[in-house]
């Protein structure tokens, strides 16, 4: 259990929604960052911090003690289907605007965002997909480079 996890969705939501739904999608206990007492965790818990911040992405969430094996983009899918919710999630660029956005439907594509930074970081705006047909894209070779190049969708990975 060494992974950690970090997601954006695109409203504000509470830690009581995030842990719920997380913990549906997993299928193990899923205990809020501010009430982890380490002496009274079951062995499999998985630790989530909830915080809010502006932008189109208000809500950030990070997952500590994940366990190994499982699949992250699986996860995201299924957690923003149920929480009925788009998800932000980093992508292979390491370029801090461009993600991958996992739909309420469990559908993944890429997109960019604008990034400006506030007392609490990254403020992230002006949602775009990214695209052959987008002038910048074209000429940004990390997009290419990417597993998840311009245009590129994987409908409903999250099961139904």
């Amino acid at each position: 259990m060494t992974e950690l996890w970090n997601w954006k969705i695109d409203d504000r939501v509470t830690v009581a929604e995030v842990c719920s739904a997380l913990g549906d999608v997993l299928g193990l206990a899923v205990v809020p960052l501010s009430a982890a007492d380490p002496a009274r965790l079951p062995h499999d818990a998985v630790v989530c911090d909830v915080w809010l911040r502006p932008g189109e992405f208000p809500t950030s969430v990070d997952c500590y003690g994940i366990p190994d094996g499982l699949p992250e983009m699986t996860v995201i899918a299924s957690f923003a289907r149920r929480l009925g919710r788009p998800c932000l999630v980093a992508d292979d660029t390491l370029d801090p605007g461009r993600h991958l956005l996992v739909g309420s439907d469990g559908t993944i594509r890429p997109v960019h965002l604008d990034v400006t930074e506030d007392d609490d970081g990254d403020v992230l705006d002006n949602l775009r997909l990214c695209s052959a047909h987008d002038p910048l894209c074209r000429a940004w070779s990390q997009c290419h480079q990417s597993e998840w190049g311009p245009d590129s969708v994987v409908p409903a990975l999250a099961a139904a």
